[in-house]
């Protein structure tokens, strides 16, 4: 890859900073040769498969198809992601629908397979992927440097996604603790511990609505359905991630010191 992000510095100086530089830095990763064969690839390839099969067998498909949903990790599962094609969303105790993770309804709703003609195959459909694949790579390589600012950059879309969506109170809470990228920003902007997913889902749901009632007035995913809510939420998640990661270099820091001094 021949161009990295540039992210100077870290917390809310860090974000500004990206936000200002965004285009131009999205721009040329846009243009490394490796973004570009994969939309080559992508481009030329996509509206000829028919079926989830045809999908999991080609890596550079799966790499982009994949890569526009977050779902980079999963490339090495090909059972998992053929299951999840082929079963769709049209049946709500599919597969995809049934998992915790949206992104993966999200995927078996963008490509089709279980419709009577696949959507990959509609014009449009490798644009909108590609767009798709495009940010989230950008993102990836952001978070190499700054892995906060990765989560930053995804919460927009992300969030907005979900405020969006025809869903019960619950529902929506469920959907951002089930979003890897979403519940770390909520975990860190609310003060919460990873380890609170070691409880019961009902009991994670009562304690996240809680706490986001005390820090924002309001316990409902619903109140960031505009952007300055989302931005909001961001300031404090960046601001507290900053703290932590500052009280956590002090105390290794005082480690090492009284290393030294001997005791």
């Amino acid at each position: 890859m021949g161009f990295q992000p540039i992210v100077p510095f870290s917390g809310i100086a860090g974000w500004t900073f990206l936000q200002r530089t965004q285009h131009a830095q999205q721009k040329a990763f846009d243009a490394t040769p490796e973004i570009q064969n994969d939309i080559a690839h992508f481009s030329e390839r996509i509206g000829e498969i028919t079926s989830a099969r045809e999908l999991v067998s080609d890596f550079r498909l799966m790499k982009v198809a994949l890569g526009a949903f977050g779902l980079d990790d999963d490339l090495p599962n090909k059972a998992l992601i053929r299951k999840v094609l082929e079963e769709g969303t049209r049946d709500l105790e599919s597969f995809a629908n049934r998992m915790v993770d949206k992104r993966y309804a999200a995927l078996a709703e963008a490509f089709g397979f279980d419709h009577d003609t696949p959507k990959n195959t509609l014009p449009g459909f490798a644009s909108e992927v590609l767009d798709a694949y495009r940010t989230r790579q950008f993102e990836i390589a952001v978070g190499t440097q700054q892995q906060d600012m990765r989560l930053a950059l995804s919460l927009e879309r992300d969030l907005a996604a979900i405020t969006t969506r025809d869903n019960s109170a619950d529902g929506k809470w469920f959907s951002v603790m089930g979003s890897p990228p979403l519940r770390k920003v909520f975990e860190t902007a609310l003060g919460l511990p990873a380890s609170l997913g070691a409880l019961d889902i009902d009991q994670q749901l009562e304690v996240f609505r809680d706490r986001a009632g005390t820090v924002f007035g309001n316990g409902e995913i619903d109140q960031f359905s505009t952007p300055e809510a989302r931005e909001k939420l961001n300031q404090l998640f960046l601001l507290r991630s900053q703290i932590t990661a500052g009280q956590t270099s002090m105390s290794s820091g005082t480690i090492a010191l009284t290393l030294l001094q001997g005791g």
